[in-house]
């Protein structure tokens, strides 16, 4: 292997982590889910760093990066919810909003035949608040908190920062697709 395809190995192998991380949630393994979300995040950061720091960026490895984010964390987000942990209406939310935009973008590809994704300021909040609540949900179920009377506020604010963000990816790409010249092809 070339060292300049290391950092999509460890992409790869932190997608490998979806499987035993999706069963130690739904067993209710909440520390060792909790140290493999970790192990997770860690690879996240070196593959991040060495593609960075070493000039190994690669179209695959920007592709499959946030593939493998979207991946974890979509997991951490069943899981929970199998565990009965997460109510149904988050998790149609989360999901909702991906679907959505998955459908979206596929939409706007199929009728302008280029996408090009640029993640938003909303869309990073997203992220933030969807990985703050999962990480705090687990620290808290492995026995690291006592208290957990912030679960019912972060998921309200995760909910509507998710729905705002859902929102403003089909306004955003349904005026590009809007404004684009129309004609025969």
């Amino acid at each position: 292997m070339n060292l300049a395809q290391l950092p999509n190995a460890i992409t790869i192998a932190r997608m490998v982590m979806a499987l035993p991380l999706l069963w130690l949630l739904m067993e209710s393994h909440y520390p060792q889910a909790l140290a493999l979300a970790i192990l997770a995040g860690a690879t996240d950061v070196l593959d991040g760093f060495l593609a960075k720091r070493y000039g190994w960026q690669s179209l695959l490895g920007g592709v499959l990066d946030p593939i493998a984010d979207k991946l974890l964390l979509m997991v951490c987000f069943l899981g929970l919810w199998w565990s009965l942990r997460l109510p149904t209406w988050l998790l149609v939310v989360v999901l909702g909003r991906d679907l959505a935009i998955g459908i979206g973008a596929w939409a706007y590809w199929r009728y302008t035949g280029a996408l090009r994704p640029e993640p938003t300021g909303i869309s990073k909040m997203t992220t933030l608040a969807q990985l703050l609540l999962v990480a705090l949900m687990l620290a808290n179920l492995s026995g690291l908190a006592a208290r957990d009377e912030w679960v019912p506020p972060l998921m309200l604010a995760t909910a509507a920062i998710t729905l705002v963000s859902g929102a403003h990816y089909v306004i955003v790409y349904c005026l590009r697709a809007w404004r684009l010249p129309r004609g025969p092809k």
